[in-house]
Order: structure tokens, then sequence, then C-alpha cells
């Protein structure tokens, strides 16, 4: 997520061509267009799919956010589970950011099924990938897999994130053995590289975990992907 100061900065810049600590004007100006978009939805947004509801958080949420990540299944590809308190104070960066930009990670619902399954949404990179990037990344509940939720909330968050934020890419990462992670990324359109693999800053280079691959999603793409055989 961009630090505060990072998005004063962008907004009293103007139209002027700054360099923001020390960046070259180009990276500058692009992440000073980026600060812009994170202001553009002052109010949490929904989304709504056939099956989904992608909603802003509920205090009714923690506990079965809490026990998710208490759940090894659903964290083996994290350095560890969370306990109750860490899994609330991820919640509140998460409602914090949706407060902030009025989107981020979502709470899932499936109306009629269930009130909360975990999140789906758009989460800013930067900080882990070093330049401005924003992410499309899930969690959901382990009894709520292999029902196609993951992928049809991630279509939907990655079409707000073109339509709605104009973003030109959207990325997504996981550690090199999350296969599972990695068949949504392919099924969304993304693609990947080798030569984008990189160690994950923040899990020690001694972990399997750290070596992570990137996933890309061009606006572009996706346009060409999702245009109907009417707009072919």
């Amino acid at each position: 997520m961009l630090p505060v100061d990072h998005i004063d900065a962008a907004k009293s810049s103007g139209s002027r061509s700054v360099d923001l600590d020390g960046r070259c004007p180009h990276v500058a100006e692009k992440e000073k267009r980026l600060a812009w978009q994170y202001r553009l939805m002052p109010v949490p947004s929904t989304l709504r799919t056939e099956r989904l509801l992608l909603r802003p958080w509920r205090l009714g949420d923690r506990d079965t956010f809490a026990a998710l990540n208490a759940d090894a299944r659903v964290m083996e590809w994290f350095p560890a589970t969370l306990t109750p308190d860490e899994s609330d104070a991820l919640a509140d960066r998460i409602e914090h950011q949706m407060e902030e930009q009025g989107w981020g990670l979502w709470a899932v619902e499936v109306p009629a099924v269930a009130d909360f399954i975990g999140f789906i949404g758009l989460s800013p990179a930067d900080d882990t990938l070093g330049y401005p990037s924003v992410e499309v990344g899930w969690r959901l509940a382990a009894s709520f897999w292999g029902r196609g939720y993951a992928l049809e909330g991630a279509l939907a968050a990655v079409g707000f994130g073109f339509q709605q934020l104009a973003l030109d890419e959207i990325v997504s990462f996981t550690s090199v053995g999350n296969t599972r992670s990695r068949r949504v990324m392919e099924k969304l359109g993304m693609t990947y590289r080798s030569e984008d693999d990189f160690d994950h800053p923040r899990i020690a280079q001694t972990s399997p975990l750290c070596r992570h691959v990137l996933y890309r999603l061009t606006k572009s793409a996706f346009v060409r992907a999702t245009m109907g055989p009417k707009d072919a």
C-alpha cells in the first residue's frame, strides 16, 4: 500500500514531473498517477458476481477469518498460521485500506450459502515488488475450495481494477510450489516469465517459501480475453 506521505506528495506536486524518493522521473510520474487513483473511491465499493458478493468487512467476519487463518491447509504457503490477535490485526489493516481507498481485499459472501468465506481483491504491492503495482489476491476457507469461487471473484476484482481504477497492469504472486493458486492465475489469463521470479523481501531467504513466481495481466490482454463474439 502506498504510504500516506507518498500520496500527499503526489497530490501536492500537481502536474510537475517530480522524483519521489530519488526515482527517475517516469517512475515518479507513474507513482503520482497511481496515488491519485488510490483516492478516487472514498466510499467502499461492493462487487457482485453470479454467485458472490464482494463487500466491505463487518465485525461479525472476524471469528471466521481467525479460524481460516489458523487452518494449516489455508496457510500452507505462508510462513505460519495466525493467532486470533494477528488475524484481527490483519483485518484491521484490510479495513483501513478499504476505508482509505474505497477498494481493496473485499470480504466474500455467498448469498444464501455463507455470510463470510474469506477475502478476494486488490492490494498495492509496492512494498513487495519495489515499484508501483497492484496485486490481485485471495484467501478462502478450505471448505469452499474447488467451487471456482476464487476465479469468479478474482475476475470481478480485476475488471474493477482495469475499468474503475484505470490500471494498466495487475499482478499476482505466490510461492513457487503453490500450484493451486498458480492455476487460478493462469485461468485469469495472466502470463508468467521465469525471469520475473523473485525472493519475497519479508520471508527468510532460508525458507523454502521465499522464492516467488510473478504473474502479470495487462488491461489490453484482459479486454481481448473477455470480449464477446459480437465485439471481436
